[in-house]
Formats: structure tokens, sequence, C-alpha cells
């Protein structure tokens, strides 16, 4: 199954944020990867460069390589309303990301591996689909086998007071995909609009 594989440290210097994993590098070095470090003197990003930069971010923060990221942006296009509203709202509905939202795994590409490997249901069906798309009022759990796995059910932490769009039952350990989330509602400093330029083109 493709995904980014490669040093996950680089990338979040190259963007200046914890694109991947905590970030707790930054603080020593955020200055991008390459020789000579903040001395090297930078060009100024052109508009095309920025355009390509916001893309790059987006596809590693929610881990998708170039052709699906494509094919989720035109079904963003062929929707109603906004286009990159409606970019964010499909990649936040990916079942990987659904299960980091929950909670169940601390990290989007520990999810994949969950959802990967069967240990989480959708309406109670086992899925081992990383990049279904859930609807409003889809139930999302992990299978009874794996509830009683210590190993899985230690790193679940339960989600975030600001993922209004979900909801989670510590003690059923299944939450629920409640609507389409607003854009302001998702955390990621992602710039949509340019994204939607760059495919515009």
């Amino acid at each position: 199954m493709a995904r980014y594989t490669g040093p996950k440290t680089k990338i979040s210097r190259k963007f200046g944020e914890p694109i991947l994993g905590n970030g707790k590098w930054l603080d020593k070095n955020s200055n991008p990867p390459g020789q000579h470090g903040a001395t090297k003197k930078r060009k100024t990003l052109g508009e095309y460069a920025l355009q390509l930069k916001e893309k790059q971010k987006a596809k590693y923060t929610y881990g998708v390589l170039e052709r699906q990221f494509r094919k989720t942006f035109e079904e963003a296009s062929r929707r109603k309303g906004v286009t990159g509203e409606n970019l964010i709202r499909l990649l936040e509905a990916r079942l990987d990301n659904t299960v980091y939202r929950l909670g169940i795994s601390p990290s989007r590409p520990g999810a994949r591996q969950l959802v990967s490997h069967k240990h989480i249901t959708v309406n109670g069906e086992v899925l081992n689909i990383p990049s279904y798309q859930l609807k409003p009022g889809d139930s999302i759990g992990l299978k009874p086998s794996s509830q009683v796995n210590a190993g899985i059910t230690s790193a679940a932490k339960g989600k975030g007071n600001k993922i209004n769009w979900l909801d989670w039952n510590e003690t059923e350990m299944k939450g629920t995909f409640i609507s389409w989330p607003e854009r302001e509602s998702v955390p990621e400093n992602i710039k949509e609009q340019l994204i939607v330029e760059l495919y515009s083109k």
C-alpha cells in the first residue's frame, strides 16, 4: 500500500510545522533542510512555488500520494459549495484520519496501520481500506478482539473537544461521524485556496 516512508523530521523542517510526528526537533532546528542552515540566502517563493508547497503540505499531513490526492480534488470540485472546503472535508472523512481524530491512534500513520491490519470496524463490519470515505451517521470502532489488546487500547486517548463533528464513547470504544466538518473546526494550517488555484491552471 503506497505511503510516504521517508525522513519525517526533514519534512517538518521543510514546512516549519510538525507535519509528521510531534515536531520536538523544531525547537532545536527550525531551519529548512540543506547545507548552511540559517546562513543560506533563500529565494522568495513565487506564486506557483507557494501553491505547490501548500499542496505538498496537505498531502504529507493526510498521508495521501499524488494520484489519490488529485482524485479527491476532482471529487471536491464536482460537489456543491466551495471546492477548497470540500477538499478538506473529504480528507477529514477518510477512515484513517477519523481513527486518528477519534484518538484511537496517536498518529495518522498509526491509524492507517490499524485500519490496514483489520482492527477497525465501520457500522459493525471490519474494513481495511484507509481511504474509505465516511458519511454522516457512520459508526467507527475497534473490533471486539482488538478491544482487549492492551497494545492498542493503551494508545487510545480519546478525541479533543474541538473535533465537534465526531462523537466518542470510551466505554464502548466506538465513535460516530456526526456530520461533515466546518472548515473553521479543522485545526490543520492548510491554505486550501492555493491548492484550488494550482489545479485550476
